[in-house]
């Protein structure tokens, strides 16, 4: 997807808050389709089109700083670092950075991108469960915060540090085990999730006291409980299971060593309609309310929110190429298939998307809704 812009000018303002109300988001989309199409930039030999909302991202990235501001003490750390997997894009990334966000990055490929868009290495964090020794070598170099998945990386680390301290900040992926939400592949929570320190297994709670008393610089502490389809209480209890830790790991060295918590992400996004529902904010007072201890300001944040950030400002632009029908079912036939709604078309209960239909100056169709299919290449 190139790097178009199209002239929105003549729209709200994303300081304004109504910029990112349902219907104004509405609107937005539908003067961008007509210009779109006016601009040549979808039609007989443009057949698809990504569209990203400006304003509406800018707007969505003022109210996840307004929502965490409103909740934690003065003067307390917090980094909204954007999960790259989510919208891997240097424009994209580019657009987050200078709205005040970070990267949250788990390959050398999302590394390079982060870095393409001139995030500084100190808003990068590192989670790859996989990571490799040169992985590692280069983000200790460039100063990458990373978190270490399991005690072998961490072993690791030992072995690749070979007694000196990191001038990264490092710290370990725990995982609370209090169980999944709706889709079980992205419920990172469970007894069994394959991401971080099984924290309720034999020993691992005692692993993990010992791994930071034997290495004071281990300084950060980690958990991201799951994405799409987990309930917010659920997401919450998993954040109490690390505060919890922190405050015994602290304890227990007798001075602040954990100086940073990584609150991970996992926002679910309601796919029905325009609006943001839950929003961050309601997310942030949840947490408030469940885990105060977070945000008193003894504790720097880092958050990890991807599809959240940008679920709701994206179109994918579609010429229906053909119209047939089979066993009397109408079907539209457009260049919107496999290749960019890759989990809808396989598990579309999960990953439902909304669908409109233009004209082919880009105008809203109007008149009797027709019930069909909608066709695209795999």
């Amino acid at each position: 997807m190139g790097d178009h812009r199209y002239d929105l000018s003549h729209l709200p303002d994303s300081a304004d808050a109504g910029a990112n109300e349902p219907a104004a988001r509405a609107a937005r989309r539908d003067r961008a389709v007509r210009a779109a199409v006016a601009q040549g930039l979808v039609g007989p030999d443009e057949p698809i089109a990504g569209l990203l909302d400006v304003d509406g991202i800018r707007a969505t990235a003022a109210f996840l700083h307004a929502a965490f501001d409103a909740v934690t003490a003065p003067g307390t750390p917090v980094l909204h670092a954007f999960a790259v997997k989510a919208t891997p894009l240097v424009p994209v990334l580019r657009l987050l950075a200078e709205a005040g966000l970070g990267a949250e990055v788990a390959s050398p490929g999302e590394l390079a991108l982060a870095t393409a868009a001139g995030i500084p290495p100190e808003r990068i964090v590192l989670d790859s469960p996989a990571k490799t020794p040169a992985e590692i070598r280069e983000a200790l170099r460039l100063g990458v915060a990373l978190n270490a998945d399991n005690p072998q990386e961490l072993e690791r680390l030992d072995a690749i540090l070979d007694g000196a301290t990191p001038s990264s900040p490092v710290g370990v992926r725990v995982n609370p085990q209090v169980g999944g939400g709706s889709i079980g592949a992205l419920s990172t929570a469970t007894p069994t999730s394959k991401f971080g320190v099984a924290l309720r297994d034999p020993g691992a709670r005692d692993w993990v006291l010992n791994a930071y008393a034997a290495r004071p610089w281990l300084t950060r502490l980690h958990a991201h409980s799951g994405s799409q389809g987990m309930p917010l209480e659920l997401l919450a209890e998993g954040l109490g299971s690390l505060y919890d830790l922190a405050e015994e790991i602290n304890e227990a060295a007798g001075r602040k060593q954990i100086d940073t918590l990584d609150i991970g992400g996992g926002l679910p996004v309601n796919f029905h309609s325009d609006a943001d529902d839950p929003s961050h904010a309601a997310y942030a007072a949840l947490l408030r309310k469940t885990v105060p201890g977070l945000f008193d300001g003894r504790y720097g944040l880092v958050t990890e929110f991807g599809r959240s950030v940008l679920a709701k400002h994206g179109t994918v632009l579609a010429r229906v190429e053909y119209t047939k029908s089979a066993g009397e079912r109408p079907i539209a036939v457009t260049h919107a298939g496999v290749q960019v709604a890759t989990r809808t078309v396989y598990n579309p209960e999960s990953w439902p998307l909304r669908i409109a239909a233009f004209d082919a100056e880009g105008r809203p169709r109007t008149g009797d809704t027709v019930v069909q299919d909608v066709a695209g290449p795999a």
